[in-house]
């Protein structure tokens, strides 16, 4: 895969003219962008896990893994994933945390993580600190799936899930303590839209303390910002089986 590691571009949410396209972004520390293999196409090689790490760009840890062939790839680590582990990816691999397999050949039952949603095109779903999907059925050559949001949907059988789920799970109860650790995250201030003037959103004006005076809230572009946004001719809707809850 080439090198592992290169500095982080910053773009601090500015186009090319430098205009802000995306607010609230700006000022991060440097860092080191980690190349993560979410393919997991290195078939029926086991490599050993050499070195557990925190990745400052993802909310959950990675690993380190070295192949029988010497070539290196960081991979998200698993919560039971532990150094000297062996994992493996192929089609048929014993069902432990780590080993990736095509989610047709995993039992119903299995949880899974960095589940892809075309055939090798890289795992896109559950990928976040203490994550999961569940393989729930099997229909023909897809795969009923409930993902971490609760909604449960069909995949294709041949796309690629990791066993496992993944770890920092206590991820989302951590406290950041104080505005500055935002700064350095690339955090800028979120000033709420009731406090603004009425040119800078719909919600803003009012003579004091004011609700946003409208019955559906807005995003600062004037688009409704809570219920059912869906796309009702999005191409994914027909894979849907349950929505996710309210």
């Amino acid at each position: 895969m080439g090198k592992l590691k290169f500095i982080k571009k910053k773009h601090s949410g500015r186009d090319v003219s430098g205009s802000v396209v995306v607010r609230h972004q700006g000022g991060e520390h440097k860092r080191f962008m980690r190349v993560i293999d979410f393919k997991r196409d290195k078939m029926d090689l086991a490599g050993k896990v050499i070195s557990i790490e925190y990745d400052p760009n993802r909310s959950c840890e990675i690993a380190l893994v070295q192949y029988a062939d010497g070539e290196r790839r960081y991979i998200l680590r698993p919560l039971e994933l532990k150094i000297n582990d062996l994992v493996k990816s192929g089609m048929n691999v014993e069902i432990k945390p780590g080993n990736a397999a095509p989610i047709l050949s995993l039992p119903v039952g299995t949880v899974v993580h960095n589940v892809e949603l075309t055939p090798r095109h890289g795992g896109r779903i559950a990928r976040g600190a203490g994550t999961h999907a569940i393989i729930q059925a099997r229909e023909d050559n897809l795969v009923h799936l409930k993902l971490p949001s609760g909604e449960v949907r069909k995949v294709r059988g041949e796309c690629f899930a990791t066993v496992g789920v993944l770890s920092n799970v206590e991820w989302k109860n951590e406290f950041f303590g104080k505005a500055g650790r935002k700064r350095n995250m690339g955090i800028r201030p979120t000033v709420r839209g009731v406090a603004q003037n009425p040119r800078s959103h719909p919600h803003g004006g009012g003579e004091g303390r004011s609700g946003i005076g409208m019955t559906t809230p807005k995003t600062y572009a004037g688009r409704p910002a809570v219920g059912r946004t869906r796309n009702k001719k999005k191409y994914s809707n027909k894979l849907i089986i349950q929505r996710r809850k309210k």
